[in-house]
């Protein structure tokens, strides 16, 4: 007799080759049209899968999570990034968590270069130009902006992402330096380059860049705070594609705003997608729609993990990306 087909509910749309093949698989429930759930449609959702596939935009809490229902054993999440899920609730109930992890290393680090780039070389101005059609020709003066090489680079967060970000700095002439709870093994850190502070306060003051590439947990949950933007060069700038709660976003806005920064390139936001409107208004701000990771390869090989991690699953398996205590 054969085994039934586990039942795996999917809250958002995923690419076209993913959803296939999951079909052939799995009983799916695809999301059509590609809206966010509602929490009360994702309760629903919660009861009657076996197996379920959020993205970052479903919150999942310990009121949601004592909601769901018996047969929900697996929670395959559509992403690395796993602070939106209440994993020691999930834990308690008998439902596995797992990730995508490593998938969007080099995608989101060429994204934070791009950022560097659109903010030191001022390339949303002259796009804003270009496209009112207000350029008046060349000038010596016009758009100035900044020479990456001999700059000084600090990175915060030196896992996969921050390596990645570190090797394509040393291709621009960028000076490495980083902040990490744990230093970097000695051949790790001298294939990036990079010189290594125990001390994130010393590390922002000398720099001229500062990336962002930390989760968000409680210990990183505004780090860069007013009292650590004053630290800063009045010519740094800040780029994050990590999380948005890293930064006390009212404090980066009122220190670009009073000149105590030169620049920010943010693609995470600490609301979400409410982003503070002041921010908007910035000319030095350079702000992109959490696309750090969206490439459609990228895309593609998240949702194979994430059907490796449910096949895996179902023929009894420890899924290989299963979040342990050890990850948290």
């Amino acid at each position: 007799m054969p085994t039934p087909r586990l039942s795996v509910v999917v809250t958002r749309r995923l690419p076209d080759a993913v959803e296939t093949r999951m079909k052939e698989l799995f009983d799916v429930e695809l999301r059509d049209p590609d809206t966010r759930m509602s929490r009360d449609e994702l309760a629903e959702a919660m009861r009657r899968a076996d197996v379920l596939v959020p993205t970052i935009t479903d919150h999942i809490d310990a009121s949601l999570l004592a909601q769901a229902g018996d047969r929900l054993k697996l929670i395959a999440n559509y992403g690395a990034g796993i602070d939106h899920i209440d994993i020691a609730t999930a834990r308690q109930r008998g439902i596995l968590v797992s990730n995508t992890p490593g998938v969007v290393t080099e995608d989101t680090a060429d994204m934070v270069m791009a950022l560097i780039l659109a903010v030191t070389r001022r390339i949303p101005e002259g796009l804003a130009a270009m496209q009112k059609g207000d350029w008046a020709g060349w000038s010596p003066m016009a758009f100035l902006g900044g020479r990456l090489g001999g700059r000084r680079l600090g990175i915060l967060g030196m896992g996969r992402i921050g390596q990645a970000v570190a090797r394509r700095s040393r291709a621009f002439g960028l000076q490495v330096h980083y902040h990490n709870r744990k230093r970097l093994r000695p051949e790790v850190e001298g294939e990036v380059e990079a010189t290594w502070w125990e001390s994130l306060d010393q590390m922002i003051a000398r720099v001229d860049i500062l990336s962002i590439n930390c989760p968000h947990t409680p210990s990183t949950y505004h780090l860069i705070n007013a009292r650590r933007i004053k630290l800063m060069k009045p010519s740094a700038v800040i780029v994050n594609t990590s999380r948005g709660e890293v930064i006390d976003e009212n404090a980066l806005t009122r220190g670009l705003r009073a000149g105590e920064l030169a620049g920010a390139g943010l693609d995470v936001y600490e609301r979400g997608n409410d982003v503070n409107p002041r921010l908007r208004e910035l000319p030095n701000v350079v702000l992109l729609p959490h696309m750090g990771s969206a490439t459609l390869e990228g895309r593609i090989e998240m949702g194979e993990k994430v059907i490796i991690n449910i096949k895996t699953f179902a023929d009894g398996h420890r899924p290989p990306d299963q979040v342990v205590p050890a990850m948290l």
